[in-house]
């Protein structure tokens, strides 16, 4: 049975808000390992990442809707500003939880810009190497004739005679 009172509905809220910053510290975590995966070029490994990654996101998407429905049945807007003044009304011992929350979002939110710069970084990479190769296979193809004798002449002679 569901406790009703306003004292806990509170501590309910509380709680999820301590649940959110755990998620975000493994998410965290999870990017740093991921980062690593990307400067060393573990490909097997940042595969198996992105899988973890796409499920640890969907968590933490429900865990912030699951904040904002408490926010929205106290009356708190989605506003700057707004989460801290109730809590300093209702929980002042709780702030640096939110505090914490809101450190580890953005520092989530750079780390997964720098990842994905890297993951740009490699598939220029990557697509410059393909182009190399590409170009090379063409070239490579007209070095012999249909008749299987070198078709290039390097220095007035042809290749293969003395």
């Amino acid at each position: 049975m569901v406790n009703d009172t306003p004292a806990a509905a509170t501590a309910e809220f509380i709680s999820q808000m301590h649940v959110e910053l755990t998620a975000l510290h493994a998410f965290i975590r999870l990017l740093e390992t991921e980062q690593q995966a990307l400067l060393n070029e573990q490909t097997e490994q940042i595969q198996s990442l992105a899988e973890n990654k796409t499920q640890m996101v969907q968590e933490l998407t429900g865990l912030v809707n699951v904040r904002r429905n408490g926010m929205l049945t106290r009356g708190i807007k989605f506003e700057p500003g707004s989460m801290q003044t109730w809590l300093q009304t209702h929980t002042a011992i709780n702030l640096p939880t939110w505090h914490e929350i809101q450190k580890m979002a953005t520092h989530a939110q750079q780390m997964n810009q720098t990842n994905g710069a890297l993951i740009q970084v490699r598939v220029r990479h990557n697509q410059q190497t393909l182009t190399m190769l590409h170009n090379a296979t063409r070239s490579a193809n007209d070095l012999y004739g249909p008749d299987g004798k070198p078709s290039l002449s390097v220095s007035g002679r042809i290749l293969n005679s003395v």
